[in-house]
């Protein structure tokens, strides 16, 4: 066994890439007799169900904690980019829609955790390289279609909170992050501005999770049309709807504070997370 170069594991990459693209176009026109799969079962769930998922997600994360810490490390990385962006060019009131906007590509994010998740429990070798196999993956197509959705919705929610602002505080730019905070937190606008922004912010995270929750799993772990995955998902939190609603909670909750301080917090919260997103599948999605 030699180690590999660089150059050798880009080449892997852009070649797990060009075979997800080509199964996609492939996908795309497969004709519906090719699919004999059923719709799968729903399970209902209760909150304990959902504290064993995350147990079970920080399990995985301990048992691969450097390498999901190398292949997460570049979201932190861009938030603070991102931040550092919207302050120098006057973009103060996009920081926080940016930096909640993680929990809408969260799922995507997740794919690659999901498949060191499902590679762990069938006793195959685990490390970040095998979670670019996901690429590989028979339903790639529905993975990239969903999360091209999710990259949409992303700057849906980006659009949306700047239109919030300018009907509030803005369209000015504030003049200086104090007094930002202070236009927020002291006047009737700024109140405004929160509670519509919280408000609009909900909407797209419920759509988000309702549409996602198990979809992106089920796709990682068997072949399955994207519309087939996307309303079992659906399916899944009509039969649960107070559990998921707890999930969302503790999902916007943990990101939340992992972006305390400095984004930081997202190397271990994301990890966790999309673990743990695999084994709430797996609970409420029967096999």
């Amino acid at each position: 066994m030699t180690i590999r170069n660089p150059v050798e594991w880009g080449a892997d990459f852009l070649s797990g890439v060009a075979h997800g693209l080509g199964a996609a176009g492939q996908d795309i026109y497969r004709e519906e007799e090719i699919y004999t799969e059923t719709r799968p079962a729903i399970r209902r769930i209760a909150l304990s169900d959902l504290r064993e998922a995350l147990a079970r997600g920080f399990h995985d994360f301990t048992a691969c904690r450097s390498d999901v810490v190398f292949l997460c490390l570049i979201y932190p990385l861009i938030g603070l980019v991102l931040g550092r962006a919207a302050m120098a060019g006057d973009m103060l009131p996009m920081i926080f829609p940016l930096a909640s906007g993680f929990a809408l590509i969260g799922p995507l994010v997740g794919v690659g955790l999901y498949e060191m998740s499902r590679r762990r429990e069938q006793g195959l070798p685990v490390d970040w390289r095998k979670a670019f196999g996901v690429l590989r993956a028979p339903s790639i197509a529905g993975i990239l279609l969903l999360g091209l959705v999710l990259v949409f919705v992303f700057f849906a929610w980006q659009y949306a909170a700047l239109a919030v602002y300018d009907a509030t505080l803005g369209p000015a730019a504030p003049a200086s992050l104090g007094a930002f905070l202070h236009d927020v937190l002291n006047t009737s606008e700024g109140l405004t501005m929160t509670l519509a922004g919280v408000a609009v912010g909900f909407v797209f995270a419920l759509a988000v999770l309702t549409v996602s929750v198990v979809s992106f799993p089920m796709m990682v772990d068997r072949h399955t049309r994207i519309d087939v995955a996307v309303a079992t998902s659906l399916r899944a939190v009509a039969a649960n709807p107070g559990p998921m609603a707890a999930w969302g909670a503790v999902v916007a909750g943990l990101l939340v504070l992992g972006t305390i301080p400095f984004f930081a917090g997202l190397v271990v919260v994301l990890p966790v997370l999309g673990h743990a997103t695999w084994h709430l599948y797996r609970r409420v999605v029967a096999r």
